[in-house]
């Protein structure tokens, strides 16, 4: 199976709560599709560069998968339905990228 990392954002006005029930539900289409959710980043909600669909922020998260094809597709459909998620992009890697993990590791060993 492939790796992928995808960043999606969402809507400025859903809640923390609402947001994590969307990334729980994309999440289990990937495991349904044969997929495994490795990693998930929720960076919280930041401004956008410019208005997308009238909104000035949105929530963004980042999902680090393993998953077929066929998942990928799937979940790809599954965002574009989705009237809470503004735009998404998904790409594939050959390793995850872990450079908030070890910003995180050098803060805990600088306390």
């Amino acid at each position: 199976m492939n790796k992928y990392e995808s960043v999606l954002i969402a809507r400025q006005d859903l809640g923390t709560s609402q947001v994590n029930a969307l990334v729980n539900d994309f999440s289990k289409v990937i495991a349904d599709q044969g997929g495994e959710v490795v990693r998930i980043d929720n960076w919280g909600l930041k401004n956008l560069a410019y208005r997308i669909k009238k909104n000035r922020k949105g929530y963004y998260v980042l999902l680090n998968f393993t998953a077929p094809a066929t998942a990928i597709a799937e979940y790809e459909r599954l965002l574009r339905v989705n009237e809470d998620i503004i735009r998404y992009m998904t790409v594939k890697v050959e390793n995850f990228s872990e450079a908030n993990s070890e910003e995180a590791s050098e803060a805990t060993v600088e306390e």
